[in-house]
């Protein structure tokens, strides 16, 4: 948590996780199964620890059971259509476009994210930030 302490939670969550969404992309192009495996896992869910920590130290103690469900239950239910998705593409070409786009809307949702909570702070990065 280094890194999240000098840049802030959203920094670090964003920044861990644009190279793990170009890995995703990038499988989509290697020659063999054991490099596609070795990109997809490259950096995979480094995130989650700082997203989680985040949205936790933003909210009130008493908000945080809650926006745990409001973070966690669309992520599961989001889970379900992909996999209908990816294999709708699959069957209309070999190429691995699941992978692609999944890379393309986790690198757009990370842009936006950025965009949007740049500026919200937990408590304890304010006092840094005015120190």
């Amino acid at each position: 948590m280094r890194i999240a302490r000098r840049i802030g939670l959203v920094r670090t969550m964003v920044f861990t996780h644009l190279p793990a969404n170009g890995f995703l992309i990038l499988a989509a192009f290697m020659p063999t199964a054991p490099l596609a495996v070795a990109a997809l896992l490259a950096l995979s869910q480094m995130d989650v620890p700082v997203r989680t920590s985040y949205v936790m130290a933003v909210v009130s103690p008493a908000e945080r059971p809650a926006a745990a469900s409001v973070t966690n239950v669309p992520r599961s239910l989001a889970s379900v259509v992909p996999p209908i998705l990816a294999g709708w593409m699959l069957g209309h070409s070999t190429f691995g476009w699941p992978l692609v786009t999944g890379g393309v809307l986790k690198i757009s949702y990370d842009l936006l994210l950025l965009g949007q909570f740049r500026e919200v702070r937990p408590p304890e990065e304010q006092g840094r930030a005015a120190a």
